[in-house]
């Protein structure tokens, strides 16, 4: 008898997997095959994905036995992985589900962070470009796409593309009539199911070639692509070592899009003053090119409103729950405002005022507190509004203020140390990973960031010493390990 046709689908809650499974068992007895398929579900949505494994056999290699089919997949014995997320694919490859010699991997590209990518305290994402690179080397054939946007844009569910995908790859022994009859045969959502399967087929027809994102140009933030202010941003960019490129383009179109074409100019002026001083292989240019953007588009009251006040936010926000055209959708907001938040919003000279005055302190601590936001009511989005048209004078608030002489500290601490330790100073800049965020949490990371300094400040410290203790103040969010790592 022939080994059987072996198949791994991981998915997500909501992501169809059961109906997915229960298409492919039905395809393959209309197909006078055998089929059995057993899952192993996850915690919850995205704590962990429910495992379906599945195993197939005609029925004319039987003859007079039975075939005897595995409950659960082995390392280097599965024929089609499918993972309905990019990170689960990573999975397969990592469990060995996924061999040169015989699997063909279905993946989307799309991501669900799971919590502990949530949780951590730096960024704590999985790499994407790391994921697929792994999975194009693993697999004997890989089939991508980003199937959670293809579903969207065919107003179906995301388990009838992975079908169509399946059917497109061509490894099932199966006609495309056989894989739609099975769609037919269940009787539900027949219409958008076939509309989906179609798509996902022809998303399987076309080479997948793996592209950084590199959106929107920097000319288009400004409002036109052929202004000077855009070509001097783009040459003077191109002008930075190679190295430093990448991370100074994306800088420059973030605070083009948090403040404005002076504030890009601003941040440019002090990478190219790291580079004139810096040297091969460039990691003091590199990593003040990606960290000094992060630090100078800080999350404040203003940046908030604006995230929460976008249209195309709204718009993918639709998508997601999946609303038709004329349905009212209620978006409500959590917002837990501190008093730190309502001052740091003030001018300078009225936030001074209010943190000498008890009294006014008190009568502002009414607008603190936890709170929800229903921003389809026009009272609710057009506060928001409010605060997000603000931005024009963001430099006058206090918070900028504030910001900006940590960050002029910052940089003044590490021009001081490069000449004598070069690897000390790029330790410093990165080291400012360590603030993120808003409210309470930027409250800790700040406070972690201050106590790094004060270690260096305090005596000759070497660069893997600083290393070790950001990795400590990244591990919990009270600071435990890094006073431990202080202590020790």
């Amino acid at each position: 008898m022939n080994r059987p046709i072996t198949i791994v689908i991981s998915a997500l809650g909501g992501q169809g997997g059961g109906v997915l499974t229960n298409w492919l068992v039905a395809l393959a007895e209309n197909s006078d095959y055998f089929a059995q398929a057993t899952s192993v579900p996850g915690v919850a949505q995205r704590t962990g994905a429910t495992i379906y494994y599945l195993e197939i056999s005609p029925k004319a290699d039987a003859k007079d036995n039975m075939p005897v089919m595995a409950l659960m997949p082995m390392a280097g014995d599965v024929d089609l992985v499918v993972a309905a997320e990019l990170m689960e694919a990573g999975r397969a490859v990592q469990r060995q589900f996924v061999t040169p010699e015989k699997t063909t991997l279905i993946a989307s590209t799309h991501r669900v962070y799971s919590i502990s990518e949530k949780m951590a305290l730096g960024d704590g994402t999985g790499d994407k470009e790391t994921v697929i690179r792994a999975a194009e080397q693993a697999a004997k054939k890989f089939y991508a796409f980003d199937m959670e946007s293809l579903a969207a844009s065919m107003n179906c569910v995301i388990s009838s593309i992975m079908f169509g995908a399946i059917a497109g790859s061509k490894t099932l022994p199966f006609s495309r009539d056989k894989f739609e009859d099975a769609i037919r045969a269940e009787g539900k959502m027949v219409a958008a199911n076939l509309k989906g399967f179609a798509a996902g087929y022809k998303a399987a027809q076309t080479k997948f070639e793996f592209k950084k994102d590199i959106s929107t140009p920097l000319g288009q933030i400004i409002g036109n692509a052929n202004t000077p202010e855009a070509g001097n941003l783009i040459k003077r960019i191109n002008a930075l070592p190679s190295e430093a490129r990448e991370f100074a383009y994306a800088g420059a179109k973030k605070l083009l899009e948090y403040q404005d074409i002076d504030y890009a100019t601003q941040y440019l002026n002090q990478v190219e003053s790291f580079a004139a001083q810096d040297k091969s292989p460039h990691d003091l240019t590199r990593e003040m090119a990606r960290y000094l953007a992060l630090w100078m588009a800080f999350d404040d009251v203003i940046k908030v409103a604006d995230i929460k006040t976008r249209a195309d936010r709204i718009t993918t926000y639709r998508e997601e729950v999946r609303a038709e055209p004329n349905q009212i959708v209620h978006m409500v907001e959590y917002m837990n405002p501190r008093l730190e938040e309502i001052i740091g919003t003030m001018p300078n000279g009225m936030a001074n005022l209010v943190n000498r005055s008890p009294l006014l302190k008190w009568f502002f601590r009414i607008f603190t507190g936890p709170r929800t936001l229903d921003t389809t009511r026009l009272s609710s989005f057009l506060m928001l509004y409010f605060l997000a048209s603000l931005r024009f004078m963001r430099r006058r608030t206090s918070r900028y203020v504030q910001e900006h002489l940590l960050i002029n500290l910052w940089l003044a601490r590490v021009r001081e140390t490069v000449n004598k330790d070069y690897d000390l100073a790029v330790e410093i800049i990165r080291c400012q990973r360590v603030i993120k965020g808003y409210g309470e949490t930027y409250a800790r990371g700040l406070r972690n960031f201050n106590t790094i300094m004060t270690v260096i400040d305090q005596g000759r410290v070497k660069a893997d010493r600083i290393a070790s203790l950001r990795n400590a103040a990244l591990a919990d969010d009270e600071g435990n390990t890094l006073k431990r790592e202080i202590a020790a």
